[in-house]
């Protein structure tokens, strides 16, 4: 595995981090297809539940290598078809963002189920300056997450939203403090980690799947989606809140 790309395993947690800080984290073609191995194997590994992505020495990730771009060197697209960020990763991945998250590394922020931001984070389209698309996703995604009139202001100015402003219009999930944000995202993979898993992923599921589709579509979907909780998972876990545990936020 190159080294671009660590992998630390806490628990049924795994935490994945882009290995680059001279570069503040910038994704050449080789640590982009290790980052796409690190998460095919989370995904495959039955013990792991819930993965976090992050960044090294202070930075999430400034996008692409523009330096390795510079030498001719074509990128396929991240949200290509077979790209990894193409789909949603089969489990929840938390982001745990410090410092810049630029360009391609907004793709791979929005890419995540949630992203929890430094309180000094920022968030910036800066590939603009330099005439480079958007191949990762953001383009889809950022709106929907923020709605379209603040991704066009993002997309097209290239303006820096700090992490307060990015809390206010739901590009980022929670805030931390600086230096926390890999702390907050562990507690809160954590949390999820100790829910029953068939449930959380049949609903994850049915919230992915139904953009596009019409209401009666997706009502129908989210039923074929809850049956296998149904089965195996909703009569036991009443039966748990019936004796009185799990209440008032505790998980057991």
């Amino acid at each position: 595995m190159s080294n671009k790309i660590t992998v630390k395993k806490i628990d049924h947690i795994t935490i994945i981090t882009i290995n680059r800080p001279e570069v503040r984290n910038a994704l050449d073609c080789e640590s982009m297809d290790a980052l796409t191995e690190q998460v095919r194997l989370f995904e495959a590994d039955e013990n792991a539940r819930i993965a976090i992505l992050t960044g090294a020495g202070g930075n999430f990730c400034s996008g692409a290598d523009l330096k390795e771009l510079a030498t001719g060197v074509k990128y396929e697209a991240w949200a290509g078809v077979d790209g990894l960020l193409a789909q949603p990763a089969k489990k929840p991945v938390i982001a745990a963002i410090e410092g810049f998250v630029c360009a391609g590394g907004l793709g791979v922020a929005l890419w995540c189920d949630l992203r929890v931001a430094s309180d000094e984070a920022s968030f910036a389209v800066l590939s603009r300056r330099w005439g480079v698309p958007m191949s990762d996703g953001t383009t889809v995604r950022l709106a929907r997450t923020v709605g379209q009139g603040f991704a066009l202001d993002m997309l097209l100015s290239a303006r820096i939203v700090d992490a307060q402003e990015a809390l206010q219009k739901g590009l980022v999930t929670r805030l931390a403090p600086t230096g926390q944000a890999l702390a907050k995202a562990i507690e809160i993979a954590r949390q999820m980690a100790d829910f029953p898993q068939i449930a959380m992923l049949s609903d994850r599921r049915s919230m992915y799947h139904q953009a596009g589709m019409s209401l009666a579509d997706a009502l129908a979907q989210e039923t074929v989606y809850a049956e296998e909780a149904k089965n195996l998972e909703a009569v036991p876990g009443a039966q748990r809140f019936a004796s009185g545990k799990g209440r008032h936020g505790k998980v057991e």
